[in-house]
């Protein structure tokens, strides 16, 4: 069985001003795994992943990692375990260069230089950011901010990194990028990730499995398509299938794609499946 690197268990949540965000929530995230956290706007998404190394305690419930309550007197090592990548990157660049705050992290877990050094080169080279390291971080294109919080979180190599709505607001080159960026980082680099979302392509091409959120509740969980092919509970919440993952099902069903072969497929790799089942079997 995949161990669990984090588990939440009925997992309250309640703002200052009386507002419930989190209504018993539970789930696990699962060693090695690309999970997506669906939902609507206003869901509860982005508190959940605040609960994910202990950047919010539960009202109600508990929340483990590698199998520890999170603590007053372990939560640094839990941070270190757990890096979350904000929505917006302004709100984790704040030094006046991408070195320094790529190193930032690192210089604060008391690294020597020099393997402060490998770090911020390896994290920026995995985002595609070599050569801009003297560059102010408000100098950079949005797809590049969001790249370098990414970074920054990436040199204190975490096992799992949590990442807000990370195609938010970028243009159609600047997501495809990303996506790409982030598929890498799990591949090479054998990261968990955690992916809170609307973008409902972006949980077909990047994940394997899924949560939806709702109203601060989960409804459902499973496989990724099995999950974005229910229609009418993403109807319900407003969310829609995307159209790469009804291609899939059929493709799967027609026997031109391995049914055990993970979902996360671009469209360039779809249209190359369709192309060579149709010369095969010849026009209907």
């Amino acid at each position: 069985m995949t161990e669990a690197l984090i588990e939440l268990e009925n997992v309250k949540y309640v703002y200052p001003d009386g507002v419930v965000a989190l209504k018993g929530v539970s789930l696990k995230v699962l060693k090695g795994e690309r999970l997506a956290i669906l939902g609507p706007n206003g869901a509860g998404k982005s508190t959940l992943v605040m609960h994910l190394n202990g950047l919010y305690s539960p009202k109600e419930g508990t929340v483990k990692v590698w199998n520890m309550p999170i603590n007053d007197k372990n939560v640094h090592k839990v941070r270190r375990t757990v890096g979350i990548v904000f929505q917006n990157p302004d709100d984790q660049l704040f030094c006046p260069t991408l070195w320094e705050d790529v190193a930032f992290g690192p210089l604060n877990m008391g690294l020597s230089m020099k393997e402060v050094e490998v770090r911020v080169e390896e994290a920026l080279g995995v985002m595609g950011l070599t050569g801009l390291e003297e560059r102010a971080p408000h100098h950079l294109s949005l797809g590049e901010r969001k790249r370098a919080a990414i970074a920054t979180v990436l040199a204190m190599k975490p096992r799992v990194l949590v990442l807000d709505e990370p195609t938010a607001n970028l243009d159609p080159r600047s997501r495809r990028g990303h996506i790409e960026l982030l598929n890498n980082v799990h591949k090479v680099e054998g990261t968990t990730l955690v992916i809170a979302t609307h973008d409902m392509d972006l949980a077909f091409q990047l994940t394997d499995r899924a949560y939806i959120l709702k109203a601060g509740s989960i409804i459902t969980e499973g496989p990724i398509l099995e999950v974005l092919l229910n229609s009418k509970l993403l109807s319900d919440v407003g969310l829609e299938t995307p159209t790469m993952a009804y291609i899939t099902k059929r493709l799967k069903e027609e026997g031109c794609i391995d049914p055990s072969l993970k979902p996360s497929l671009t469209a360039e790799k779809l249209a190359d499946i369709v192309l060579r089942a149709f010369k095969k079997r010849g026009p209907p």
